[in-house]
């Protein structure tokens, strides 16, 4: 007969939903699916953070909405991050981007 799983979360964990936390410690981000860590991140790693948070989005482990109320961030930046993650893949949290020429600028 199966068991139920309870999450269980280390201490000092905010809790995303019943399943997700996170704990900032040390100038990092730890993501936790119950006691288990699936994710770190240097906490000033905005791109690593739209990333990953747009992943769990799109895997459905989380709504946006609980993105936003749990990281104090806007609905229309998590709509824009899982767009881009859905369309683009991972590779476009990390490309730089490119300065157009203005009419002004000297042609090589």
């Amino acid at each position: 007969m199966p068991q139920a799983r309870f999450p269980f979360f280390p201490e000092e964990i905010t809790l995303i939903n019943q399943h997700i936390g996170f704990q900032k410690k040390d100038g990092i981000v730890w993501y936790f699916n119950g006691m288990m860590p699936v994710f770190q991140h240097p906490e000033k790693d905005y791109q690593s953070f739209h990333l990953f948070t747009s992943q769990l989005v799109v895997n459905g482990n989380c709504k946006q909405s609980e993105i936003v109320k749990a990281f104090n961030v806007s609905a229309i930046s998590v709509k824009r991050w899982v767009k881009k993650y859905r369309e683009q893949g991972t590779k476009a949290f990390f490309l730089t981007k490119r300065k157009e020429p203005t009419q002004n600028s000297p042609k090589k």
